[in-house]
């Protein structure tokens, strides 16, 4: 059961394409995770395609629009165009994959499943991906064991931090599989993983943490976070 859902704004500019991919990324996989906010996210698209048609004045479209857009998707799906292998055969898509803790729109930011994550240390038994997203803000992949506290920190921005597996625990609430946390520059927390499984994340960021203690305020350039 989701107990922790995306807000109504951060829904809304989803809708209209104003976040920053980062966040988009985000927002879609816990999309893809909760059925209450996509059918939030679908009503504010129907409000949104009522205000178009009603401000919006028709453009004719070239007589061959239909016809040339057969052809640019024949040519996506030939035996012998850019979808598909040498050997003819449909590459592994994200749209194919299939993972148990990663949701479908992560899957083409990791290359495939779990498996393929290249994981890099960050101390603590913390570990981080970060993810290919535009300069506007950062994604990163965490997996934090079982029982490991993340540094008491504060937030200079917004970050955006939804569960995969397993659990956390802060000054504010339990976070578990669906559950998203919206952290402001009001926020100071130290997140801890719950025992159990460890403790998988997606999270974004458009600034820099703050971080108390001056260990981790020494490797933040390092590890980008």
């Amino acid at each position: 059961m989701i107990k922790h859902h995306i807000s109504d704004k951060l829904l809304m500019a989803y809708c209209a394409g104003t976040l920053p991919e980062a966040f988009n990324l985000v927002v879609a996989t816990h999309i893809s995770l909760c059925d209450e906010c996509r059918a939030r996210m679908e009503g504010f698209d129907a409000v949104g395609g009522a205000v178009l048609d009603q401000r919006v004045s028709p453009v004719a479209m070239s007589s061959d629009a239909l016809s040339a857009t057969f052809r640019k998707i024949k040519a996506k799906t030939a035996p012998d165009g850019p979808g598909y292998s040498a050997a003819g055969q449909a590459p592994h898509t994200p749209s194919a994959m299939r993972d148990t803790v990663l949701p479908g729109p992560l899957l083409a930011y990791t290359g495939g499943g779990l498996d393929h994550v290249q994981w890099r240390s960050i101390g603590g038994g913390v570990r981080q991906a970060i993810l290919p997203t535009s300069r506007h803000a950062s994604a990163r992949l965490l997996h934090i064991p079982a029982g490991t506290a993340v540094p008491d920190h504060g937030h200079r921005g917004l970050e955006l931090t939804l569960v995969l597996q397993g659990a956390f625990v802060d000054e504010s609430d339990r976070f578990a599989r669906g559950d998203i946390e919206i952290a402001d520059e009001e926020m100071e927390h130290t997140p801890i993983a719950e025992m159990g499984a460890d403790c998988i994340c997606l999270a974004a960021t458009d600034a820099p943490l703050k971080f108390r203690a001056l260990l981790p305020r020494l490797a933040q350039p390092f590890f980008r976070i």
